[in-house]
């Protein structure tokens, strides 16, 4: 089966799009989470996300922090304003399809979550030693997170830690063989690797081939979109230069 997984949307409706485009032919689509929070357009994407072919979708932090369930002043300010605006403009319907959606989830040898497989919606794995204290946690050969909007591979290693990072390579497709792996696709929404085009990543469930993916999509229209919500500068500056 050939799946897109998608992480990290965070209502950038026009980078959505652009990946839904680029990464056709797929047959189910894996979501980790943060439909919402920072971008212009919640609404949208929940709606464009909730009708994705064989769909796997989780609860990411901003989800659950629009619903109510994490309070907002754990956030910074500029993610705290976001999602106050957020919550003032969300519809009931996509309010109820995201309370109903799962922390963690799984297909075979993947087991899915948003932050971490210790701490599904919150924990950042933002590097091989916070990674090497998670396999312990995953009971599949691989887990996929997002939460950090960085593309990565860790591998464990064997009989000590830290694991091997390998970043994310856009020229090969990877094999997984069996290997302890924990996997992030990236942002679609909001990269943070200094490259702004949308990140997301294609994989093949029956041959265990991995495919990292990049597409550039108007930065500029979303922009401008943010702009007429008037949701902080800061935010909507990133966007250009994928920090």
């Amino acid at each position: 089966m050939r799946v897109l997984v998608i992480s990290d949307l965070h209502a950038n409706l026009i980078a959505l799009e652009a990946v839904l485009k680029d990464a056709k032919p797929y047959e189910a689509v894996w979501c980790l989470g943060d439909l919402v929070g920072y971008g212009p357009n919640p609404n949208e994407c929940v709606e464009v996300v909730r009708n994705l072919p064989q769909l796997k979708c989780l609860v990411g932090n901003h989800d659950k922090a629009v619903l109510g369930e994490i309070p907002i002043h754990t956030f910074n300010s500029d993610a705290h304003a976001s999602i106050s605006w957020t919550q003032s403009v969300m519809t009931e319907a996509s309010l109820v399809y995201l309370r109903y959606l799962p922390e963690r989830d799984s297909f075979g040898e993947y087991t899915l979550v948003h932050g971490s497989p210790r701490l599904p919606v919150w924990e950042y794995i933002l590097d091989r030693f916070i990674a090497q204290e998670n396999f312990p946690f995953i009971t599949t050969p691989y887990c996929l997170v997002g939460h950090t909007h960085m593309p990565v591979i860790y591998k464990e290693v064997y009989p000590d830690g830290p694991c091997h990072e390998e970043p994310a390579d856009y020229e090969h497709p990877r094999r997984l063989n069996n290997a302890h792996l924990i996997i992030n696709p990236g942002s679609v929404g909001q990269p943070r690797d200094s490259n702004p085009d949308a990140s997301y990543a294609l994989l093949d469930t029956e041959t265990n081939i991995w495919q990292y993916r990049r597409v550039s999509y108007d930065v500029m229209a979303t922009q401008s979109r943010m702009r007429t919500a008037e949701l902080p500068e800061r935010l909507i500056a990133r966007l250009a230069y994928g920090w």
